[in-house]
């Protein structure tokens, strides 16, 4: 695609068009509207075989491509919809991959926020900020494991989980999570050691109701295992 695209550009020159012709058109990647949930959708190697996906597995892909012109590309924190922002040539557009790398303007986006947030929301700057890879990354993995717990798949999830703390050790709240699957499957000792880290990595200035129930779980666990 990375190839195509740098022909496409070339011959026409750079724009942010060029990438929906070269991946939605060319390609005919696309969201999968028929079955949203399916768990291959955020499997970027069934996305690819398959040519449709989340809007986040999708975004990946735009994203790659994109950089691999030299063009500025990032996701965005968009709520309720994964978006990209790219630049090229001073100029930033964003991008609507799942909808077939739609660019979309400030009407547009006001129409998707108000969807998942309501007929009154307005457009934010935050909603623009830039998400990092390895958050992209998070989130792609969320929606497998998000899923999973909805098939109540604990050890599915609890697998799913173990990724995410892979890609981001130490983060406060996959430990916490990472206490509670173990809980589900009955694992108390790693249970125990996921709470005690959990307390650890959130400090004193960690979520105080988390904090509370973590060490209210220790208590009943340690004393289960006497």
């Amino acid at each position: 695609m990375a190839a195509t695209l740098a022909s496409l550009v070339h011959r026409r020159g750079a724009s942010a068009e060029a990438l929906a012709e070269i991946i939605a058109r060319g390609y005919a990647y696309r969201g999968d509207t028929e079955s949203y949930d399916d768990l291959q959708n955020a499997d970027l190697v069934r996305v690819i075989e398959r040519r449709k996906g989340l809007p986040v597995a999708l975004s990946i892909l735009y994203l790659h491509v994109a950089r691999q012109q030299g063009w500025d590309a990032e996701g965005l924190a968009f709520p309720g919809h994964f978006l990209i922002r790219v630049a090229i040539d001073g100029a930033r557009h964003v991008v609507d991959p799942f909808h077939d790398g739609a660019l979309r303007d400030a009407a547009d986006l006001r129409d998707l926020l108000r969807r998942v947030a309501g007929s009154e929301a307005e457009l934010e700057p935050q909603h623009f900020d830039p998400v990092p890879d390895r958050d992209v990354l998070l989130r792609l993995e969320n929606n497998v494991r998000l899923r999973l717990v909805k098939r109540e798949d604990w050890a599915g999830a609890a697998q799913s989980l173990d990724r995410m703390m892979a890609i981001a050790p130490g983060q406060p709240d996959l430990l916490f999570e990472a206490g509670q699957l173990s809980l589900r499957l009955d694992k108390r000792r790693a249970a125990i050691a996921a709470f005690e880290r959990f307390l650890e990595a959130s400090g004193p200035a960690g979520d105080p109701a988390l904090r509370q129930r973590a060490s209210a779980l220790l208590h009943e666990l340690r004393r289960g295992l006497n």
